[in-house]
């Protein structure tokens, strides 16, 4: 079978792949476009890429035998899982290679950019002598802001724990149990961060909710003289804001190594400012960090093309392909329970059950719960989240995930529930597979019996079970234009109180959102994507 390394790789992970018998592996001397990748990869059966050659649907589809793509790096932004997927072909990635050289990266340019070393660096090689343009402030006693606690997040407090610092952690999945082992203190709210931070580092995942967010809005609740550092994900610090804050002496300085266009544009103001401290996306180049992502996505790829066994899989959980096609129906559900408690549990949890009953006990249940986990914490990891680093990730935020196998008799041949407690609080929702065409369907939700379609749009709400309440938001939905697919009711008893989920064909606008949440008789309204 034909390997082909279309971007550089460590010597060892080269290595082990020609020592796998039954494996012809070609080393690219350059990366090659899509155009110039097409007539080489009739006859590839795995591909391996760091971050600059793309795998387009357009590769996929003119590359008859590939069954595995191999990036040596976590990001697959430059790969199509979904015409991978499609194509039945394995994505696999290199989770936690990077995580020590990162963190490493992180601590050094909060160190340069406390002491001004690059400036004054530059200074010397200039031929001058200058002490007194380049003074300046320690870290002992300051107070680092760590704006995401996931695996780089927390290595990076570790280490300004160790340099005396006080390190404050934002991050909403966070549970308080694992704040206190790291030694760190959890805020709720960013606006207290920003008016307590020295330092601020940034260590989330791009996401919806995380691009742009530290923008004029934040610098302006900054402390005057704040450091911001990025070493995470372009996009997060919006540039133009910081570059406005900089100048107005509002931020002393910044340490980027990520940027919202990689290479930045010739033209990039950021480039004039003095206190600016910038590396050109540096947090994996180490050698260790190349050695170890080299050899693991080697040890990834072989162990899949010779023995079927999958790991480090970003679209494919870890089965035999007999196994999969029974598990597959509930990986869908499993996938689906977690988006939508996601969505309707607060941010910060402590617990998550998944219960497994009926025939569902005799199934292979781990990868069943990191289905559930990976929906679960979408919002949380971002991209970056997968099937593999699930477990790691809830244990890094400090959620406690159980499985359990019940004998309970219900109405259903098999089911899976998922429970979530945040506090006193808890949140749940059940599922079955309906039918020889193996349809999943939500069964239950917050212990409540409904019939539920696990797609697209939801709109819940709790409602006084009263005449006309469905004609009401009939009404609604058809003067906003937007059309309900299907309906489930649920009450406890008439004149009580129901559960409404409707099935949508769209997003509600704000308006309709208004309308239905001043009805008296209406609480608990809730938009869920799916």
């Amino acid at each position: 079978m034909n390997v082909l390394i279309c971007d550089p790789i460590s010597p060892k992970g080269i290595e082990y792949f020609r020592q796998q018998p039954g494996l012809k592996v070609t080393v690219l001397e350059k990366r090659l476009s899509e155009g110039e990748l097409l007539p080489l990869i009739k006859e590839t059966d795995a591909m391996v890429v760091r971050s600059e050659t793309k795998i387009t649907r357009r590769v996929i589809e003119e590359a008859p035998r590939l069954k595995a793509v191999g990036r040596a790096g976590v990001g697959v932004d430059n790969v199509d899982v979904d015409a991978a997927t499609q194509r039945g072909i394995v994505v696999m990635n290199t989770p936690g290679g990077n995580t020590i050289s990162t963190a490493e990266l992180t601590f050094s340019m909060l160190m340069a950019l406390a002491r001004k070393i690059p400036q004054a660096h530059a200074s010397m090689k200039a031929g001058e002598w200058n002490r007194k343009a380049f003074q300046g402030t320690e870290l002992y006693n300051k107070t680092l802001a760590v704006l995401g606690m996931g695996r780089i997040g927390s290595e990076v407090a570790k280490r300004a724990i160790a340099f005396g610092m006080h390190v404050l952690a934002y991050d909403p999945y966070l549970s308080h149990a694992r704040a206190k082992a790291l030694q760190v203190e959890l805020i709720e709210n960013l606006d207290d961060i920003y008016g307590r931070a020295d330092f601020i580092t940034v260590h989330m995942p791009l996401t919806d909710e995380t691009r742009g967010m530290i923008n004029a809005g934040a610098f302006a609740k900054m402390k005057k003289g704040v450091r911001v550092l990025n070493c995470a994900r372009g996009g997060i610090i919006n540039e133009a804001d910081l570059v406005a804050a900089i100048r107005e002496g509002k931020v002393a300085g910044a340490a980027l190594d990520v940027y919202e266009t990689e290479p930045p544009p010739k033209e990039f103001a950021l480039r004039d400012l003095l206190p600016v401290v910038m590396t050109p996306h540096l947090g994996a180049s180490t050698e260790e960090a190349q050695e170890n992502v080299g050899i693991e996505v080697a040890e990834a790829i072989t162990d899949y093309l010779l023995h079927g066994a999958v790991r480090n899989a970003v679209n494919l959980p870890n089965l035999d392909a007999k196994t999969y096609a029974i598990v597959k129906p509930f990986l869908t559900l499993a996938e689906k329970l977690g988006r939508l408690l996601a969505q309707m549990a607060p941010k910060r949890n402590d617990q998550l059950i998944v219960t497994y009953g009926g025939r569902a006990t005799e199934l292979p249940t781990d990868p069943i719960t990191r289905m559930v986990l990976k929906g679960f914490l979408e919002s949380a990891g971002g991209k970056d989240v997968n099937q593999v680093n699930v477990r790691a990730l809830a244990l890094g935020l400090g959620i406690v995930v159980e499985e359990i196998k019940s004998n309970e008799e219900t109405d259903y041949n098999e089911w899976v529930h998922v429970a979530v407690k945040s506090g006193e609080q808890r949140f749940s929702a059940g599922g079955t597979i309906l039918g020889k065409r193996h349809q999943p369907r939500i069964v239950r939700l917050n212990g409540r019996p409904v019939e539920i379609v696990p797609e697209g749009v939801l709109f819940i709400l709790n409602n006084r079970d009263r005449p006309g309440i469905v004609g009401h938001l009939g009404t609604l939905m058809g003067r906003h234009n937007v059309n309900i697919a299907s309906m489930s009711l649920s009450r406890d008893n008439a004149g009580g109180q129901a559960l409404t989920v409707l099935n949508l064909d769209s997003v509600p606008p704000p308006e309709l959102l208004q309308e239905v949440q001043s009805d008296a008789d209406i609480s608990n309204v809730r938009v869920v994507k799916l």
